[in-house]
């Protein structure tokens, strides 16, 4: 095992002194520029590939991303870290050596910034993440395969669509059934995932938490701004005891939680403050994060209110008749009638 590691890092350390010289003769032979394909979809980079002494850069995100690496970028130091599996790989632009998998490799050719992008050797790269780099010298082209890993599972049918959204212009590319494993590429917003099936179709599926298992601090924050955003949009509508949850006209605790969370999210809460207090699982106080719900008693129950932790020691909900849904320190009379808080997100 030690001796088939070493020998593939051998080859990279290789790939790496020798650039892209198995296609870099070809390269300089022709001003054509250079096009490439990763699993058989045409890369489009921001600004065109460098063929520098026989390396070839590119933009390092798409690169990265689409063969299934997170890529963590420090803007002070041009360091970027790149992990998939077992593998990471360390690069500080501008070096003559990169770290991978804590072994130094040497960099003929260091990467650069070039037009506000930081733009990486392409073969290293991408073999250094499984995938496999041919050159096609007649097309001028680059074609890398990968190999995904298929970390999320779809839980609901869901459509892949060619744009983050549902407006009739989204084509629906086909639909993903209960079952199937996708590689989540990013997140492109509180509603949307851009990914990547078994057989390299991408595309946009929703991030809503009933259609996969994906899940990440950066997700939940991102939604937990939105349910926040879309409850403010209901800020002194009135408070009714018992308002059904089916309309927006009027509140209460429970029936407000309830439709922020299903309209937003699609998640669907019980209809009561004590039967949501069943839902998700509970978190302390000194760990809660915005789109927590707290939970106090009330009226003689045990649990008779619900609200939405805001953050910042902030609650907003719904209780008063002269004051309907509003936003409230989480204090004084608050921090004495807690009982639990729960986390959906």
């Amino acid at each position: 095992m030690m001796r088939k590691k070493g020998a593939v890092l051998a080859g990279l350390a290789a790939a790496m002194i020798a650039g892209t010289s198995v296609y870099a003769d070809a390269a300089q032979a022709s001003n054509k520029p250079i096009a490439v394909y990763l699993d058989g979809q045409q890369l489009q980079t921001e600004v065109q590939p460098l063929n520098i002494g026989g390396t070839v850069l590119v933009p390092m995100r798409g690169l990265f991303e689409r063969q299934g690496a997170k890529l963590a970028w420090d803007n002070a130091t041009k360091t970027l870290k790149a992990t998939k599996g077992g593998t990471t790989l360390t690069y500080r632009i501008g070096e003559h050596t990169a770290n991978l998998n804590g072994q130094a490799l040497e960099v003929t050719v260091p990467g650069q910034i070039s037009g506000g992008y930081s733009l990486v050797p392409l073969r290293f790269v991408s073999e250094a993440l499984g995938s496999e780099v041919a050159w096609q010298p007649d097309a001028h082209t680059v074609r890398i395969t990968s190999k995904v890993s298929l970390e999320t599972s779809i839980r609901w049918g869901v459509n892949l669509r060619s744009k983050p959204d549902s407006a009739s212009d989204a084509t629906s590319l086909g639909m993903l059934a209960s079952g199937q494993k996708v590689h989540v590429i990013r997140e492109v917003n509180a509603l949307w995932l851009e990914v990547e099936t078994e057989n390299h179709q991408t595309g946009y599926i929703s991030a809503k938490p009933k259609y996969t298992d994906y899940a990440s601090a950066s997700l939940a924050d991102m939604q937990a701004d939105e349910l926040i955003a879309y409850g403010k949009k209901f800020l002194g509508t009135p408070y009714e005891f018992g308002a059904s949850p089916d309309q927006t006209k009027t509140f209460d605790c429970s029936s407000f939680v309830k439709r922020v969370y299903e309209d937003v999210l699609s998640i669907e809460l019980p209809r009561v403050s004590y039967d949501q207090a069943k839902a998700g699982k509970e978190v302390s106080l000194s760990d809660l994060r915005k789109g927590d719900l707290l939970f106090f008693s009330a009226r003689g129950l045990d649990i008779g209110h619900v609200g939405i932790y805001m953050g910042n020691n902030q609650i907003l909900h719904t209780y008063s008749k002269e004051l309907g849904v509003h936003v409230e320190a989480f204090d004084g009379q608050w921090k004495k009638r807690f009982v639990t808080a729960r986390r959906i997100l």
